[in-house]
């Protein structure tokens, strides 16, 4: 018979869970919360700190600072549409501008695609309800929300639409969105993108991209591209992430925690798949931290792709993630990290690490 004192009974208050959440997020709200997240609220053309071994951050922030400042004055339209890099020129004629209406930020993760884009957007000289600033999973869900010509209607009057991780992931969206933003462009809305896939590039691996090459080059001829090089900051010159802890200890955190929800992790995926994703950061209002227990490498490439999600908004939120079972390096298989999904597994990988990171001080 073992002596050994048992665990002391588990105090504080009782958390919330995710999967009790089915929230319901009108129309209106997806397209008044287009700004940056939280957690590039308050970045700046000056806050972002290029790594001095790589010019192409130094020549980025320069390209967009004057782009910026080529975004004031009166809405481009007709005859005084400005082109994007030809600022201050007012067109001749109404016509649509031979060269690309936008700008395309291409760089591996970490290297500050989202800073940089954040940063235009807010150095961009129009009211905050002129400029638009969403992902691409974002973007799509808003034409669910309201329709195409709604979104066209809605969209039109904005001075700047920023397109934070630009990635096609079915012909369906690949239609769309070239016809969307070719809209825009004759609209004389400008245009900025974060990717990992060159504009050329977009949609390989995914589906035949061949059969859709007039829809994809289209997209691209909206951007004038500019490579951003560099490591993933978020683990340069930082510890390795924390291994995961025991169930436990994450418990007890939870618990302790104000604000935090607890959550069996297989039981969560399951509940993702009947919550849209356009729902999933208000899946999270007022979570101050995630505890997941029983973490488990994902099953399906459906579960993953809605995971993926759930990380963004969980990232954009700076909601610290604390969790045991399988590390999250491990929560894609092999299979998956080398497929046409890849891009967005690693970012997942990448920013649920510095999530978990930021819970370590959860743990007494």
């Amino acid at each position: 018979m073992s002596s050994s004192t048992p665990a002391a009974p588990i105090t504080g208050a009782a958390p919330s869970s995710l999967c009790a959440r089915e929230p319901h997020v009108p129309a209106e709200r997806l397209v008044a919360e287009m700004v940056p997240p939280p957690r590039f609220d308050s970045v700046r053309f000056s806050t972002y700190i290029p790594d001095p071994n790589q010019p192409s951050q130094t020549e980025a922030v320069q390209v967009l600072e004057t782009f910026a400042a080529g975004l004031g004055g009166a809405h481009a339209t007709g005859a005084g549409r400005r082109g994007f890099f030809g600022f201050g020129r007012a067109a001749k004629a109404p016509k649509a501008p031979s060269g690309p209406r936008g700008v395309y930020l291409d760089g591996g993760y970490g290297v500050g695609k989202t800073h940089l884009l954040a940063s235009l957007w807010h150095a961009t000289p129009a009211a905050p309800e002129l400029k638009a600033f969403g992902t691409f999973v974002e973007l799509t869900n808003l034409v669910g929300a309201l329709g195409f010509q709604q979104t066209v209607k809605t969209l039109s009057g904005h001075r700047l639409l920023c397109i934070d991780e630009f990635e096609l992931d079915d012909p369906g969206d690949t239609v769309l969105v070239s016809t969307l933003l070719g809209k825009l462009v004759e609209a004389g809305v400008a245009l900025a993108a974060t990717s990992n896939t060159l504009p050329g590039k977009l949609g390989e691996g995914r589906f035949a991209a061949a059969d859709f090459l007039r829809e994809i080059q289209g997209l691209s001829a909206h951007f004038r591209t500019l490579r951003i090089d560099g490591e993933d900051y978020r683990h340069r010159g930082l510890p390795e992430a924390p291994a995961p802890y025991a169930d436990e200890q994450v418990t007890r955190a939870a618990h302790a925690t104000e604000g935090a929800s607890l959550d069996a992790f297989p039981e969560l995926l399951a509940h993702l798949a009947k919550v849209h994703p356009s729902r999933y950061g208000a899946l999270t209002d007022g979570v101050k931290a995630v505890c997941l227990t029983g973490v488990v490498p994902v099953p399906d490439q459906s579960t993953a792709l809605r995971l993926v999600v759930l990380a963004d908004r969980l990232y954009d939120r700076e909601v610290p993630v604390l969790a045991s079972g399988v590390p999250f390096d491990e929560l894609f298989s092999e299979e998956m990290l080398k497929g046409g999904y890849r891009k967005k597994y690693f970012r997942a990988i990448s920013r649920l690490t510095a999530l978990a990171r930021d819970a370590k001080r959860l743990v007494r």
